[in-house]
């Protein structure tokens, strides 16, 4: 299970706590949202589909999340971006 969370956030947490912490933060948002870790890659699979088209990113410290208030759910995303394509064809 850990790996897939490391997959997932595209992060290689170094020591037990930092291990811990990350695995607290997944159950968390999953029992927030309801979303399972498959529905999760997907969606990370299909943000870097479409952002691919316009832009070379850092696939591997990518990371996305999903966040609920009180009335609204929220997909935050922070996407290192290494240079944007020069044309839309992404060539």
């Amino acid at each position: 299970m850990f790996e897939l969370i490391q997959k997932l956030f595209g992060k290689e947490p170094k020591g037990s706590k930092n291990i811990a912490k990350e695995r607290l933060r997944f159950v968390l948002v999953h029992d927030r949202v309801n979303v399972s870790p498959q529905y999760m890659e997907a969606i990370k699979d299909d943000l870097i589909k479409v952002i691919s088209n316009y832009m070379d990113i850092n696939e591997t410290e990518m990371e996305i999340n999903l966040t609920r208030s009180n009335t609204q759910v929220a997909l935050v995303a922070n996407i290192p971006v290494n240079r944007m394509k020069r044309n839309l064809s992404g060539e």
